[in-house]
């Protein structure tokens, strides 16, 4: 960084305001929010304008065609999980996790009740979620399809999406952590590497609390922990946590599986913004995984509370000693946030955000620090380049080039890992910057087809802008955010298309087609409660506890008449007995709060308590039939 530093052009940055950006540019920071130095090659005002619409790859789809890549998106605080077809852009399925969702019953069958927590009385333990970040399960260094994860920051919990199916079926709460935000599964097991899958998902937490939290030390945050935790990618269970000296933001891993990281914004244990803000430079966390297992299996570790996980200590002054280290930390500029892996499995990559640079971080030479072959971490920084304002994170398109959102300068940076590794080193002559665009406003996450994977491909890369301002229809004070789609295939970026999403959204993957294979139709197998023969539908009576057994095929269910008495607490099992892929049937029950769907071979249950005596016409919400309208059946309820 030049000593001498100046604002650059900032006629990207007028959305935000001139005095917005001089302002963050001097609260407490000689490097923070700075411009690149006079004259150098990655000044933000060099952009061009941004190219024709749709004059690139032709991301449209005709009646009839099938897109390409699976889009897997975080919903944020709507709490689900969506699906994209790309590059269409369409919008296939909202899945919820940490939702309630009245098309299927998320919430309210007692199968998704049993997922997502219940307090005593049978009510959801929580009602709100906030997902930040997807990821999916990895074989041999790309994805496998079989399952995805996605985080909840406000209640700290870890849900998994099966892609078989595109439903929920477990989530964790983890212990003593708030503000979980990062997450990422290895891509192979650091212990057995003959295991070359996905067996441990990795999860950060922002927010430092007491440890135990029960009402000692509040008033005394120098005394507050964060915790890193894994996650046990089949049973869901949290196998251990690690304490960290400062925060975590986002996740990556390693493809040889040995290495988990996250970029740390506020190593100062700040309580408040400013005192977030007061290190020139923060860091960037490496977690070495076998060493920390091995701590474990050696008895080398705490519990916190309540909690019977194992906590091992990964502070810095426990770990001094590079050849005993749990972990190490890596000197990074200014509140990253975001860290990275690059598709050839050599770096990963923290970006600034108060400053404009981004940092590359060599993986042999974080290996070799921890073998006492390295007798510095700083060393590991292989380059630190200036890219422009507030860069936040980092795709790849499997040629050499990382592609970085600058926030403030509502612009995506393309660069080469190679000639910035080159101008680190001293040539000036290298080149790095390959081409900026200009994005419609605020860009936050960014990721391109198969990014973070040894299949990284580089044709489409898509970027999620926090502000769409005045790009679509005004639906009053609440605004879409604008997800924008940008053809990666040759030097320059094109920026081919625009889509308005609910807000809001944050991370995603793009996944090819073919990686994932779906179920059309279930197995009546999987489901315990299944009836095995429409005949087998029935009513039972067990003092107040009636059990209805009811079957469902177009266009009829199998009970006309279900009667109950005031006060029965009534548990309807449905199972769709239709066979044919699409023929969906729902449920629902006037004043009961009672709606949900079941698929083909599908089975569900819900419980309630016949508490209004009457007559309830119970109808099929999902069209299924010509009879559609016809396909009710009467709940009564006698006094």
């Amino acid at each position: 960084m030049a000593k001498e530093e100046v604002i650059s052009d900032i006629s990207r940055r007028k959305f935000l305001g001139t005095s917005t950006v001089l302002g963050l540019a001097g609260i407490g920071m000689s490097a923070g929010l700075s411009a690149c130095k006079d004259g150098a090659q990655a000044a933000p005002g060099a952009a061009a304008p941004a190219p024709e619409h749709g004059a690139g790859h032709n991301p449209h789809k005709a009646p009839g065609q099938l897109d390409d890549y699976y889009g897997l998106w975080s919903g944020g605080h709507s709490g689900e999980m969506r699906v994209l077809g790309l590059p269409s852009g369409r919008e296939i399925k909202r899945i919820p996790v940490f939702n309630m969702d009245c098309l299927s019953g998320w919430g309210i069958t007692n199968e998704s009740k049993a997922i997502l927590g219940t307090k005593p009385d049978g009510t959801p333990k929580y009602m709100v979620g906030d997902t930040h970040h997807v990821h999916a399960s990895y074989a041999k260094g790309t994805y496998d399809g079989r399952y995805a994860w996605v985080n909840d920051k406000i209640n700290s919990r870890l849900a998994r999406i099966r892609l078989d199916t595109f439903e929920c079926d477990k989530i964790t709460e983890l212990p003593n952590v708030q503000g979980f935000h990062g997450v990422f599964p290895d891509k192979r097991d650091p212990v057995d590497q003959s295991i070359d899958r996905t067996t441990r998902v990795f999860c950060g937490s922002e927010f430092h609390i007491p440890h135990p939290n029960d009402g000692h030390d509040l008033e005394s945050p120098e005394k507050y922990g964060a915790l890193f935790s894994c996650v046990d990618a089949e049973t869901m269970e949290v196998r251990w946590q690690c304490k960290v000296d400062g925060n975590m933001d986002l996740v990556a891993t390693s493809y040889d599986g040995k290495l988990a990281a996250s970029n740390q914004y506020n190593v100062e244990n700040g309580a408040h913004y400013e005192d977030m803000m007061s290190a020139e430079r923060d860091a960037c966390v490496f977690f070495n995984v076998a060493r920390i297992e091995q701590a474990v299996k050696d008895g080398k570790f705490k519990t916190v509370g309540d909690s019977k996980v194992p906590v091992v200590d990964g502070t810095k002054a426990a770990n001094a000693d590079p050849k005993t280290a749990l972990t190490a930390y890596v000197p990074v500029p200014k509140n990253p946030h975001g860290v990275n892996a690059s598709p050839d499995a050599k770096y990963f990559i923290c970006a600034g955000k108060l400053s404009p640079t981004a940092t590359v971080i060599e993986l042999d030479k974080v290996l070799a620090w921890f073998d006492g072959k390295l007798d510095d971490i700083k060393k590991t920084i292989v380059a630190e380049v200036e890219l422009g304002l507030g860069p936040l994170h980092t795709a790849f398109d499997g040629r050499g080039n990382g592609y970085t959102t600058l926030f403030l300068d509502s612009q995506i940076v393309k660069w080469n890992l190679a000639e910035a590794i080159k101008f680190y080193g001293g040539d000036k002559n290298a080149k790095y910057v390959v081409d900026r665009l200009d994005v419609q406003f605020q860009p936050g996450h960014v990721n391109a087809s198969m990014s973070e994977t040894r299949e990284a491909d580089g044709q489409w890369l898509a970027v999620g802008c926090k502000f769409s301002k005045d790009r679509y229809l005004p639906v009053g004070p609440l605004h879409p955010e604008n997800e924008q789609l940008v053809d990666i295939t040759g030097d320059k970026m094109i920026h081919v298309a625009d889509h308005p999403v609910y807000p809001e959204p944050h991370d995603f993957i793009i996944v090819k087609r073919d990686k994932i294979k779906t179920r059309q139709v279930y197995n009546l197998d999987d489901f315990p409660l299944a009836l095995k023969d429409p005949k087998e539908s029935r009513i039972e009576r067990n003092g107040n506890k009636v059990t209805v057994y009811l079957a469902s095929q177009a266009p009829a269910f199998s009970q006309r008449e279900i009667k109950v008495k005031k006060g029965d607490e009534v548990t309807i099992i449905l199972t769709n007995f239709d066979k044919v892929e699409d023929l969906t049937h729902g449920f629902a029950i006037p004043k009961y709060n009672v709606n949900f769907i079941v698929n083909p071979q599908e089975t569900k249950s819900v419980t309630f308590k016949a508490d209004k005596p009457g007559v309830y016409w119970c109808y099929c919400t999902h069209f299924c039939h010509a009879l559609h309208l016809e396909m009710r059946s009467r709940l009564i309820v006698e006094r």
